[in-house]
């Protein structure tokens, strides 16, 4: 990958990775928690949501040693008490993340699909949809901190207690290159109706 494509997936990372953060803020305060709103994170300027190592030095090393693309924000804070619904709240907080991103990926690979347009463009947008059904399935496997795991806190709090510490990044991280990466390229064709 050129220097050019780089900086571009780059780009997508950090702006996909914006969306997802701005969501949980967003349902955040919708529940009636003004925390996230307070600290500033319910924008969508990037800055106050990128964190040094997982916005900047991770995404930028793992693009320039390989070509893969895994980046994170700042977690967006928030105050369980504070929500008007205090048993699915959180889960409804956590699942706004990917579904900024599966939403992102959906407008983009319907206007690919639907839309006559040059070859660069294409191979632009078809990038976009990519990193965004990756990210939306990352965030989702139910290993701690990734939103995923607050799904399994509600419905399996037993087994969420054996989870975390490094060996549960490494797994999750196994899984992404092994798993998510197939499964986002099969719903990447299904949406877009392009092969790659």
């Amino acid at each position: 990958m050129d220097l050019q494509g780089i900086l571009f997936i780059y780009i997508v990372i950090i702006l996909s990775a914006v969306f997802h953060e701005y969501a949980h803020a967003l349902v955040a305060f919708s529940l009636g928690d003004p925390t996230a709103k307070n600290e500033g994170r319910l924008t969508l300027n990037p800055i106050p949501h990128m964190d040094p190592f997982g916005t900047i030095l991770l995404p930028l090393l793992l693009l320039s040693i390989g070509g893969a693309f895994i980046g994170y924000a700042k977690p967006v804070p928030y105050n369980p008490y504070n929500l008007r619904d205090q048993v699915y709240g959180p889960v409804k907080i956590a699942l706004a993340g990917p579904a900024s991103n599966f939403a992102i990926a959906f407008i983009f690979a319907m206007t690919l699909r639907f839309i006559s347009m040059e070859a660069i463009l294409i191979e632009l947008f078809s990038l976009v949809v990519f990193v965004n059904i990756f990210l939306g399935l990352f965030n989702l496997i139910p290993i701690p901190p990734l939103d995923g795991s607050k799904i399994l806190h509600l419905f399996f709090p037993r087994i969420f207690s054996y989870l975390g510490g490094p060996g549960s990044i490494i797994l999750a991280l196994m899984l992404a290159f092994f798993l998510i990466g197939p499964i986002a390229r099969f719903l990447f064709i299904i949406l877009t109706g392009i092969r790659f």
